[in-house]
């Protein structure tokens, strides 16, 4: 279980709107992306290979290993904008599950979930991410291709790309105000059919 939240978590709650997306501005170097930790606006840009020790290191977001994993999400009933992030290392890469709680409607908070490899698109084509909610006896399951870091969360969030739970959803599957989600990543079936050949 990881039961902590990015300590940066804490100062966007204060903020009254979310922050700016800065993967649409210009970059100057195309190698360069910038901070990919969607809590606030950081203006730290820098090459794919670091981005991992960039959010360790500035963000103090941990990581947890293995193919499936649970991640537990305290404090669910802080006012939104809200989020709750972790890094999942397998399969030799590293993946970043973003859980944000927001309003999409005034009044009506919602919690959003999905999972961002550290890499690039083509990369993530060849795998899939599976979130699990799992409690007194009822579970949901959310499996989809994860998008790539490169990719803006907050654009992941308006497509609707992503597990979407409702308030009283989110209660069911939550204890004591916490959220478990069970975690788990594998090779996409077409890129274990390419191997096979």
């Amino acid at each position: 279980y990881a039961p902590t939240r990015c300590a940066a978590a804490q100062t966007s709650v204060e903020q009254s709107i979310l922050p700016p997306c800065h993967h649409h501005e210009a970059v100057h170097d195309p190698q360069l992306v910038p901070c990919t930790c969607p809590l606030f606006s950081c203006p730290w840009e820098g090459h794919l290979e670091v981005v991992v020790s960039h959010l360790r290191q500035t963000h103090r977001i941990n990581i947890l290993q293995g193919a499936e994993i649970v991640f537990l999400a305290t404090d669910m009933h802080l006012p939104a904008p809200t989020d709750w992030i972790i890094m999942h290392s397998c399969l030799g890469h590293q993946f970043l599950l973003v859980l944000r709680k927001q309003e999409k409607y005034e009044g009506h908070p919602q919690f959003f979930a999905t999972m961002m490899l550290i890499g690039t698109p083509t990369q993530a084509d060849n795998f899939t991410y599976r979130l699990e909610l799992n409690r007194n006896q009822r579970r949901l399951k959310w499996e989809a291709t994860p998008r790539s870091v490169l990719e803006c969360v907050d654009s992941v969030i308006s497509d609707g790309d992503c597990l979407v739970l409702n308030t009283s959803l989110a209660q069911l599957f939550s204890d004591n105000g916490s959220l478990a989600i069970g975690i788990a990543i594998t090779t996409s079936k077409v890129h274990n059919a390419e191997d096979e050949m």
